[in-house]
């Protein structure tokens, strides 16, 4: 089972050892029950967001915005619909620049929206502004 892949609970935070070749059979969480992926992006604050970096092992894309953010707000359909079109691959994710303060000054966002892929608890790709859901899933794919 070395092809087993780490993907953390978006609902109750365990760590699930899950084999390569099953990540698309709707796997569900060995402690809650509930699905892994849901085609939905899921919130990180503070409290989860180191968790979710650095145990994942599928990339996980971060959608930095502010609820006052014109273009967030704009982009938030189509960040949700390539959830549905990365995942079970890709995890996707939002951080509330607003309520998750020192995430984004540690990540020093200064606009928003801002896409961030992370590997392996590192930043890989950063991409400023809004993007359309053919655009998210393109630019994803090749990071």
């Amino acid at each position: 089972m070395s092809d087993a892949k780490h993907i953390v609970c978006p609902h109750c935070g365990a760590v699930n050892r899950i084999p390569q070749e099953r990540l698309s059979d709707n796997p569900k969480c060995g402690k809650c029950h509930k699905a892994l992926f849901t085609g939905q992006p899921i919130e990180l604050t503070e409290r989860n967001f180191q968790k979710h970096i650095t145990r994942n092992d599928i990339p996980v894309v971060v959608d930095f915005w502010a609820p006052w953010c014109g273009p967030c707000k704009m982009m938030a359909p189509a960040f949700q619909q390539a959830a549905g079109q990365l995942e079970p691959y890709y995890r996707l994710a939002k951080v509330n620049t607003e309520e998750a303060r020192n995430i984004a000054a540690q990540f020093r966002i200064q606009s928003i929206p801002t896409l961030a892929v992370f590997r392996g608890g590192q930043e890989v790709a950063r991409q400023p502004g809004a993007m359309g859901a053919g655009d998210i899933v393109r630019w994803v794919q090749a990071h």
